[in-house]
């Protein structure tokens, strides 16, 4: 715990408290009492004391300039006579810069110059004006001239500074929006990808277990086999459950999105013969496509994941059934193509249907995978009381760029 802190330590934080306070109402006060206080010191240096209405003029118009941020217009309009009368500089050309800055506008600064400019050119009193004197009156004209462009000038450029300034911010947060907006569609798409990943493997995995668990209970006469495939069975069946909650999660911010890259390892055509093998099912395989041989794994693997679907549905729907699995090269050229075609006739009304799940997800998933692959993908039940799955994924080329 720490010590409290002492008077000294107490009076140091209030002495820093009070220069920053003070420091912020400077920072505050500074622009606008600065160019006041300048333009006062211009008209005593110019017009000394002497001369009371000229001192006087010029102390009242750059004494206006307090008010310069508010009324900048009106403000520059109330300098004109101290720089008529007083011949000071400061206090018309701070208001011109400032009408510039906040006010501007072609029509208004143009007359405002124009202004500037006969005060400026004309002496006071007016009878003093000597139009035969050309070399003197050009010269006073060109630096009228210039004293009414200098400030436009500068007053323009500070805008333009400050719009730019917030324009670019404007900018820093739309890419950054953009940014988050992308990050956001990466982790969609993986999202995706992972559920589709996720219901492909893990829940053809727990069937089969599910499956093999119950083959031993209907066969074993050991009372304690038979209750722990018992449980094997139950708890196979609550992780599909669970895995349809947490695809369905995973499912609900997904989208359309194609596999890009490639998980390793995955399965490919080599894979099936395995595949067929081990899902217990009556199956005729039919395959006369050589794995590798179009160069496109992204296709394979969508191949191997549609016949492992539709045997993980002819366990759960139609048990018992026969099942033909073919796999085909169709089209010819450019067009070459890799068919799948999965079909089962009607379930054996003597088997057991297993207890599993069915999140509706798997078929939906297939063919989300098919058309991001620019494939098709049919899937519908047949006259003889059976189903049938098919599918089309382009083979020749690799599709969408990956391999």
């Amino acid at each position: 715990m720490s010590a409290p802190a002492g008077p000294g330590r107490v009076r140091a934080r209030v002495r820093a408290l009070a220069r920053g306070a003070l420091a912020g109402r400077v920072r505050r006060i500074a622009p606008v009492v600065v160019p006041c206080l300048l333009a006062i010191a211009d008209a005593v240096l110019v017009n000394g004391f002497e001369l009371a209405l000229e001192l006087g003029v010029s102390v009242v118009a750059s004494a206006a300039l307090l008010l310069r941020r508010r009324f900048p217009l009106l403000v520059f309009l109330f300098t004109l006579p101290g720089l008529y009368i007083g011949y000071i500089w400061f206090a018309p050309m701070i208001g011109l810069y400032t009408l510039a800055a906040r006010r501007p506008g072609r029509v208004r600064l143009g007359i405002c110059a124009v202004l500037l400019i006969a005060a400026h050119f004309l002496p006071y009193p007016i009878s003093d004006f000597e139009p035969t004197h050309y070399r003197e009156n050009t010269l006073v004209l060109i630096d009228a001239c210039v004293t009414s462009a200098a400030p436009i000038t500068m007053g323009l450029l500070v805008r333009t500074r400050r719009e730019l300034a917030v324009r670019v911010e404007d900018l820093t947060r739309s890419l950054r929006r953009e940014d988050r907006l992308l990050a956001d569609r990466v982790k969609t798409t993986e999202r995706a990808r992972l559920a589709r990943e996720m219901h492909d493997v893990v829940a053809h995995q727990v069937s089969l277990i599910s499956l093999q668990a119950g083959a031993v209970q209907v066969s074993t006469e050991d009372e304690a086999a038979r209750a722990g495939a018992r449980t094997i069975r139950e708890l196979s069946v609550r992780t599909l459950e669970e895995l349809r909650h947490m695809v369905g999660v995973l499912r609900a911010d997904g989208g359309d999105a194609a596999e890009a890259h490639g998980l390793a390892p995955q399965p490919d055509l080599e894979e099936l013969p395995r595949l067929i093998e081990m899902s217990a099912l009556d199956v005729t395989y039919e395959g006369d496509v050589v794995a590798g041989a179009g160069g496109a794994k992204t296709v394979e693997r969508a191949a191997f994941r549609t016949v492992q679907e539709a045997l993980t549905n002819v366990r759960k729907h139609a048990p018992g059934a026969r099942v033909r699995v073919r796999v085909g090269a169709g089209g010819s050229g450019e067009s070459e193509s890799l068919c799948v075609e999965i079909r089962n006739g009607p379930p054996d009304e003597s088997a057991t249907a297993p207890a599993l799940p069915g999140g509706g997800h798997g078929l939906v998933g297939l063919r989300e995978r098919a058309q991001s692959l620019g494939g098709t993908l049919e899937a519908r039940h047949t006259a003889e009381g059976g189903f049938v799955v098919r599918a089309e994924f382009p083979y020749g080329v690799t599709p969408n760029g990956a391999g």
